[in-house]
């Protein structure tokens, strides 16, 4: 995916388009935001329960409404239309991942719940070691920083300086830009509800944003299909390939060989290339590496799954999360479907002046969603939907402010002062919080001036993930494997993830003497240019050998020492809980997701 900074730097030199009833629903939203926010906080209680996971007390319609708010960023909005604009419907394989929180709500929970555990690393030392649980705390607590904020912060940032441009201050010589500014605001904004309220504040307030999100998105799709002419119009300009979900090994035109090999013509154009360097989402990679990513993600994050682990009991639990489930089904039209309408308008010239804004820059795509904002929607849905773009932003940098807190606190602090009070795990934790908020500032100029970090920082997952995606799935399926097999089976997947990272790190950054990437034909010039689909397959599959092989050449692990935690494990008493913790509503509530998700991938098909 392109960057958004060259977007950002052209809008700067426009003039906003916000009128004074958008500036009132802005304001109104805010007004919102904050009574809920001060309704949770005159409720909170000093404990680490209430702070870290709202009391072990939210309703189910809390948690799918949080677990989604969480996920959808400014950057996911932003990037899945840019997404959208370019190659179409290829990216909604991610979106329709909603059968994966199916996974978490069968299969996860009934063993999260009877952990009443508060991270998940927390449950891998309960399932194998502690000193599994310190591995997955760090590596946690990294890839949040590094990942969500950063990706976060810039993503507000191109929707500010796009929707605002003329907003600036001037101390000085010094100019701060809307960039900053919308940046600063919405992080601080955030962390001090968040420092404030805990998991509760920002539960309750995912859940009014969910709704702002989905009407103002929903607004946009409908008001751009009108511009269009409807979606027979879409799909006519749009053509048959943007419309196809799976995408061939090997791109048309282009020859394929098993060598690697990278050949181009002088306008850039590839004939010739080994077909597992096709970075244009190839269908192996997103039927294979795509879900190994959606269930580590749905299922053993701490940024996600943190929402279940404060549910009231088991079954709020699980219809919280079948309700995320619904709710991730529609992504694809909210926000994927928009950048194809800005692309087929552009291409239809319609809306002359979205046309001009578009072209504006080599990445004016990646600016398509608050571009159609800016050039489709009247006075007053305009600022509902710069609502619930600030709702993105403010959901899922709230999300990853508490998860780094809760983290830490739990699992690092806790430990090394394992006689602190309740009062005192609270403190750290919201200072951990403050620090959060200082490190995602401290973010913004390096994000801001790394055009390609965006793109490069969507791969990091697909290196990181998968260990803990195996350790996680085969700990709860397999009673045999021990910690000796865990924690090899995390070092050498990250080890081998971390190296990937290493090897594509100088050219996604473009330092200097990796403008052009490494000398042709070298190792580290192939491994760079290895689909990172198929890189994060080869992970996985070494990562399950070693735990496997380990587990197997060393001693047998104690059952009782994590009893009720594995499905060998789990004793009659365990079943029968699970068992009356649901019924016929929540199974057809999971038929009919399945139900749309086969529907989606039987009409996507080109």
């Amino acid at each position: 995916m392109n960057s958004l900074a060259p977007l950002a730097q052209e809008t700067a030199k426009r003039a906003s388009t916000l009128t004074g009833l958008d500036w009132l629903m802005i304001a109104l939203y805010f007004c919102i935001l904050l009574s809920v926010a001060w309704w949770v906080v005159k409720r909170r209680k000093d404990t680490a329960a209430d702070y870290f996971l709202a009391g072990r007390n939210l309703g189910w319609w809390v948690i799918g409404a949080s677990i989604f708010a969480s996920n959808i960023g400014s950057e996911h909005i932003v990037g899945l239309a840019g997404n959208g604009a370019v190659n179409g419907v290829a990216m909604a394989h991610y979106e329709l991942h909603a059968w994966c929180l199916l996974v978490l709500a069968w299969v996860f929970v009934p063993f999260y719940a009877r952990s009443l555990v508060f991270t998940m690393p927390e449950f891998l030392e309960r399932r194998f070691s502690t000193s599994s649980r310190y591995v997955l705390s760090v590596v946690s607590l990294i890839t949040f920083i590094v990942t969500k904020i950063a990706v976060g912060i810039f993503a507000g940032g191109v929707v500010f300086s796009t929707l605002l441009p003329e907003v600036n201050f001037h101390i000085g010589t010094i100019v701060i830009d809307s960039f900053w500014i919308g940046s600063v605001a919405v992080i601080v904004l955030t962390g001090l509800y968040t420092m404030l309220g805990g998991m509760r504040a920002v539960a309750y307030n995912d859940a009014v944003q969910v709704l702002i999100l989905i009407c103002g998105s929903a607004l946009l799709t409908v008001y751009g299909l009108i511009k269009l002419g409807g979606w027979s119009q879409l799909r006519e300009l749009c053509g048959s390939e943007m419309f196809n979900l799976w995408k061939p090994i090997t791109p048309p035109g282009v020859e394929s060989t098993w060598a690697p090999v990278l050949e181009k013509t002088a306008n850039g154009q590839i004939v010739k290339q080994a077909w597992y360097f096709n970075s244009f989402y190839p269908w192996p990679g997103m039927l294979i590496c795509a879900p190994v990513i959606g269930l580590w993600y749905w299922c053993t994050d701490q940024y996600i799954v943190q929402r279940a682990l404060g549910a009231l009991n088991e079954q709020n639990a699980r219809r919280g999360s079948i309700f995320a489930g619904f709710l991730k089904l529609f992504p694809p039209y909210l926000f994927i479907i928009p950048g194809m309408i800005c692309f087929a308008l552009v291409k239809s010239n319609k809306v002359p002046a979205l046309t001009a804004a578009f072209t504006a820059t080599p990445d004016g795509a990646q600016g398509a969603f608050p571009l159609m904002v800016e050039h489709l929607l009247p006075g007053g849905l305009r600022g509902l939907v710069v609502a619930g773009l600030l709702s993105a932003l403010m959901g899922s940098l709230a999300g990853v402010f508490n998860a780094c807190s809760t983290l830490f606190t739990v699992d690092i602090y806790e430990k090394l002062r394992p006689k602190a009070s309740q009062s005192e795990i609270v403190h750290i934790g919201r200072l951990v919080t403050g620090v959060m908020i200082l490190i995602a500032m401290a973010w913004i100029p390096v994000v801001k001036g790394a055009p390609d970090l965006y793109n490069y920082l969507q791969t990091v997952q697909g290196y990181l993930a998968p260990p803990i995606f195996v350790v996680f799935f085969l700990g709860v399926f397999w009673k045999r494997l021990n910690a000796q097999g865990c924690l090899w089976a995390m070092v050498v997947g990250l080890v081998l993830g971390l190296f990937r990272m290493l090897v594509d790190t100088p050219v996604a950054m473009k330092l200097t003497g990796f403008e052009n990437g490494y000398t042709h034909g070298t190792l580290l010039w192939i491994l760079n240019n290895i689909n990172f689909q198929y890189f994060s397959v080869l992970i996985t599959i070494v990562s399950a050998v070693v735990m496997v092989g380990v587990s197997h050449i060393t001693a047998e692990p104690e059952y009782t020492r994590f009893k009720s935690l594995t499905f060998g494990t789990a004793t009659d008493e365990d079943r029968k809980r699970t068992y009356a913790s649901w019924d016929w509503h929540d199974v057809l509530a999971s038929a009919l997701i399945l139900l749309c998700i086969l529907g989606a991938y039987s009409y996507f098909r080109g």
